[in-house]
């Protein structure tokens, strides 16, 4: 028998000026995740288990991006993503483009589970949750106020929206309102992005069986592209699990597929010998060129850690012997 450890992120890039109040929800909300976590886990429950467990509690609540309050489309609309890998055998299930399932994690899981696919996207991931008989709702469900203002902003000045979710990147400060929109330099793939939304939500978990699993879930970059794809569902990219570890990733989406990310890591542990926060701290350092990322991660002897290079990444850990840390910053 191992050791038990989990992790869960809301996203990398904060605000530095972050309110005080809004730092202490996103704690909050992740203190109540890895409690869930961990009582699940005490309880016997399997690592994959814990992982949709988790994740589906965070996209039941609109103050990160993904399920309910997912960042919007150029249109107004959601489209999220997500997806889910159990490590002992590398089972895997991904999900995009999904516009009324309720928690894309768990249509992921059933991909993996029910289908003999891996990934399904668009109408056909709709047409299987129908068949599947998940939970559906209509797509206003996920659209919040907050997230209205930000794309009217979005839209209205072509820039980023600095509030709570976006990082500052040296570009200018807060003023009042959702946010302020000014002139930027930011680019993704060589072109200008009016908006950048970092804040995927995800957990990894080891069990005391020693198996892995890890599970990543978003609504991508607000004012994105109808149809665009990032890395949160492709496997190897922003999710990854192995009998080795398993790896979560938030950032910059592009980014993170141009370097696989999450594989990476489990790559540099089998390959060079890394332990698993040495593996992160090589892969954060040496893998996203010019990108912006943060990764979580546990391995398959007890082990948790995390790394990111924003100015602060949400996330939360804890392990089998009473460690617990809840943060946002270095």
């Amino acid at each position: 028998m191992g050791r038990w450890a989990i992790a869960v992120h809301g996203g990398a890039g904060v605000d530095p000026n972050l309110p005080a109040q809004r730092q202490d929800e996103a704690k909050q909300l992740l203190t109540r995740c890895l409690n869930l976590g961990i009582s699940s886990l005490q309880s016997s429950l399997s690592a994959i288990d814990v992982v949709e467990l988790v994740v589906r509690e965070l996209e039941s609540d609109p103050f990160f991006n993904s399920g309910r309050g997912s960042a919007l489309t150029e249109n107004g609309t959601v489209e999220m993503e997500a997806s889910i890998m159990d490590g002992p055998k590398r089972r895997c299930g991904a999900v995009s483009g999904l516009t009324t399932v309720k928690n894309p994690v768990s249509l992921a899981r059933l991909v993996m589970d029910k289908s003999p696919h891996s990934y399904l996207a668009f109408s056909g991931a709709e047409a299987f949750a129908k068949q599947q008989g998940v939970e559906m709702v209509d797509n206003d469900y996920f659209v919040t106020e907050e997230n209205l203002g930000m794309l009217k902003l979005a839209k209205e000045a072509n820039a980023i929206v600095f509030d709570y979710r976006i990082p500052s990147l040296g570009l200018g400060t807060c003023s009042a309102g959702a946010g302020a929109a000014i002139d930027n330099g930011l680019q993704m793939n060589g072109l200008p992005i009016s908006i950048y939304a970092p804040e995927t939500v995800g957990c990894v978990v080891v069990d005391s069986e020693g198996r892995c699993a890890a599970a990543t879930s978003t609504g991508g970059l607000m004012n994105k592209m109808i149809g665009r794809i990032g890395d949160s569902p492709l496997i190897g990219s922003g999710t990854y699990a192995c009998n080795i570890c398993a790896v979560s990733c938030t950032g910059e989406g592009e980014a993170i597929i141009r370097g696989t990310l999450a594989r990476d890591v489990a790559a540099v542990m089998e390959y060079k010998g890394l332990g698993l926060q040495d593996a992160i701290d090589f892969v954060v350092k040496e893998r996203l060129d010019e990108g912006k990322a943060g990764m979580i991660a546990v391995s398959s002897n007890g082990e948790v850690a995390y790394g990111f290079n924003t100015t602060g990444m949400f996330r939360g850990c804890a392990t089998e012997d009473g460690f617990m840390e809840v943060g946002i910053w270095e």
